[in-house]
């Protein structure tokens, strides 16, 4: 059998296959009345196709925590009761295919208050229509000459805590198996991590101790309300692409300290690292190619004992099988791939030899 075909289970939930779909913000959720920040038909359609597809897990896009912690006016939220009922439709349909329904949890910090990208993505401001006061941990604006955000106090840092606590309460009771924390993109949790956005000098700034804090506190509320026996993930930017530049002499987020991460998290609870890159640092120099990040999840998977995903132009089935038979990943995440091809998961067994899983209603293509 395929190593990407092969079931996984953490804790006491098995995965059928190794494909996954990472979160992948759609910009579709209402931006006004009632309904603001609900999943729509087109997530159910979206994430319905996928399932179709062969995906083991599907894991919602970044879902709010609270308003202000969206990205855009039309992100999903998970902070109240239409929001947490919407979310039940997706997982219920998921399930039934066999597809691990997951949630990423989020806020954006500093990078919300923006308009969808195809809109251009640009930032609104406070007294603009649909904007409002973006929060972050240091007053520290995101692009040059945008807005500076408020500096969160100690007592604003604990109520975001719980409210993660409140939404992956919620995630539970709308069905979803897996709850994701993301720590990553250069979103608060990661403004936190990084000195090159946490310039605090209290508890929750300076040492790197402090900078993890917060992403450990809310890891332990998530964990504290998610069942023993389901797993609970953590995204992350493995670098902010600053160090990996010698001609960049700004200190930013590094491979070492998410090693050191990963460590504290396993200790903390959390069962597997979805391991991204970049986000933080807006002129930051990347290096792109096929499996660019791949080598980061693979670091964290060879120095410590959590288990990985690898995300990052994985687009190949050869190439996502090599990821996870030679022990880099123990599963890999794809995100524009399947966007362009929803079926990827079902293809790739066709051609290394494994068994589609297609739904018993398309028995005629199989």
């Amino acid at each position: 059998m395929s190593a990407l075909f092969e079931p996984l289970t953490l804790r006491n939930l098995t995965f059928p296959n190794r494909v996954w779909m990472a979160p992948m913000c759609q910009y579709s959720a209402a931006d006004e009345g009632p309904d603001v920040g609900a999943p729509t038909d087109w997530h159910f359609a979206h994430q319905a196709a996928r399932a179709a597809g062969g995906a083991g897990l599907i894991i919602t896009e970044s879902t709010a925590v609270n308003p202000e912690g969206r990205i855009s006016p039309a992100d999903l939220g998970l902070w109240n009761d239409r929001q947490q009922q919407a979310f039940t439709r997706i997982t219920s349909f998921l399930r039934e295919q066999g597809t691990v329904p997951g949630i990423q949890l989020g806020h954006a910090g500093r990078k919300a208050s923006t308009e969808r990208t195809w809109r251009g993505g640009g930032v609104i401001r406070p007294d603009e229509p649909y904007g409002w006061q973006t929060l972050a941990p240091s007053p520290l604006a995101f692009a040059d000459g945008g807005p500076t955000p408020t500096e969160l106090s100690q007592d604003q840092i604990r109520r975001i805590v719980e409210d993660f606590g409140a939404s992956a309460r919620r995630a539970l009771a709308a069905g979803f198996q897996v709850v994701e924390v993301h720590g990553a993109h250069g979103y608060l949790i990661n403004q936190f991590l990084s000195p090159y956005t946490n310039r605090r000098t209290d508890e929750y700034g300076g040492s790197f101790g402090n900078r993890v804090r917060f992403a450990l506190e809310v890891v332990d509320t998530v964990r504290a309300v998610w069942p023993d026996d389901l797993p609970v993930f953590f995204r992350v930017s493995a670098t902010d692409w600053l160090t990996e530049n010698p001609e960049d002499d700004r200190e930013g987020w590094t491979a070492e300290d998410t090693v050191r991460l990963a460590k504290e998290l396993l200790a903390h609870g959390i069962d597997l690292l979805d391991t991204s890159t970049g986000g933080n640092a807006p002129k930051a120099r990347i290096t792109t190619g096929p499996g660019y990040q791949v080598p980061f999840a693979a670091r964290v998977k060879a120095e410590t004992d959590l288990p990985v995903a690898a995300v990052g132009e994985i687009t190949e089935p050869r190439q996502a099988e090599e990821i996870v038979a030679s022990g880099k990943a123990d599963a890999v995440l794809l995100a524009r791939e399947l966007l362009r091809d929803p079926y990827w998961p079902n293809r790739a067994a066709r051609e290394l030899g494994s068994a589609p899983s297609w739904p018993q209603q398309y028995h005629r293509a199989v």
